[in-house]
């Protein structure tokens, strides 16, 4: 046996799986009914132990072609795990996949009540360990620290564009999601993917036609220096950012970013379009939102969303960019909002998708 302990104090008592060590982390929990691979690759969950909503995880095994970057959580809790995967693209079974990459786990315990306590008492500390602490004072001060410079790519990658070229664009990777490199690949744009660290005027040197600030994981006011050279590109180039792009976007440009007490996580988020008046659901995967209020005058709210009003994005007509909390390649998750893509097509002088 062994034990998941809150920083609340509370107790919970399962089964190990995935790799024998203990680990702090901080507790968040996804929704999604399916996509349990996607989740465990998302870089944007580096620092957190993972809790699924959904009871089965495990039943179609281990697919390497749906990953979405290299594990980064730091633990994993289910319901049941199932040790029997069917699937003709299964490669192996979920615990195997957790050993090999020194993910901590426990199965047999009580998710409902996990998530409950989370969605009341919001995102807290917690530890998976073979003895609960006798002392939290180590887990409660326990902080997510240096997420992005943990996640990112160490040197530049260019993608070729599928087809012909007809766009090039820089992807600034905060921790991103292979999906998005696909998405952009498949409406004919050539990727240069540059790490976090990476000075405006090299990524503004190599003269891309569009810019993409990427996902990724921590509270978004620690990247000063991200920050700093967004601002520089800002309005030179058409820009599109996408969730901690989103983010740091609105930082740049002064304004402010709140934690949310639970965070939104899985592919049933919904949200309504402003301008259209349609609702959208969306894949999502952050701790933290955008204070739209504190942007009156610089941008435009263009998307809310439809469970707590937060704001799920923005528009700067007078610097070409626009911004979305939620993920527009889904993967995984609904394909709803993959027309945003198109929309940074048509702003570097281009047709939409067919």
């Amino acid at each position: 046996m062994a034990y998941l302990t809150l920083s609340n104090g509370a107790i919970f008592e399962g089964r190990r799986i995935g790799a024998p060590v203990d680990r702090m982390g901080e507790l968040v929990f996804s929704t999604g009914m399916a996509g349990y691979l996607e989740t465990l690759t998302d870089p944007s969950y580096y620092g957190q132990i993972v809790t699924q909503s959904f009871p089965l995880i495990g039943n179609y095994g281990v697919i390497p072609e749906d990953f979405e970057g290299t594990p980064r959580l730091f633990g994993y809790i289910v319901r049941d795990l199932c040790d029997t995967p069917s699937n003709f693209r299964s490669a192996g079974k979920l615990n195997d996949f957790l050993l090999a990459h020194g993910i901590p786990g426990l199965c047999g315990v009580d998710t409902r009540e996990i998530v409950r306590t989370v969605r009341e008492e919001g995102v807290m500390n917690a530890m998976i360990s073979d003895i609960p602490p006798a002392d939290l004072s180590a887990l409660r001060a326990f902080r997510v620290e240096n997420a992005v410079a943990s996640v990112t790519c160490c040197e530049k990658q260019v993608f070729p564009a599928i087809e012909s070229k007809r766009f090039r664009v820089a992807l600034m990777d905060y921790g991103v999601k292979r999906g998005i490199v696909r998405s952009l690949l498949n409406r004919r744009c050539e990727v240069t993917v540059w790490p976090a660290g990476t000075k405006a005027e090299q990524v503004l040197s190599d003269d891309p036609d569009g810019i993409v600030l990427s996902n990724g994981p921590g509270d978004p006011k620690e990247n000063e220096s991200c920050i700093a050279e967004i601002r520089k590109m800002l309005g030179i180039k058409p820009m599109m950012g996408i969730c901690l792009g989103h983010q740091l976007i609105a930082l740049s440009l002064g304004g402010d970013t709140v934690k949310l007490k639970y965070g939104h996580r899985g592919g049933n988020q919904p949200v309504k379009d402003l301008t259209t008046g349609r609702s959208f659901i969306t894949s999502q995967n952050h701790g933290y939102a955008v204070v739209a209020e504190s942007l009156r005058g610089i941008g435009q709210e263009a998307f809310v969303n439809l469970n707590d009003g937060s704001c799920e994005g923005m528009d700067y007509p007078d610097l070409q960019c626009f911004s979305v909390q939620f993920h527009p390649e889904a993967c995984a998750g609904p394909r709803d909002t993959g027309f945003l893509f198109d929309r940074l097509i048509r702003m570097m002088g281009g047709k939409e998708h067919a």
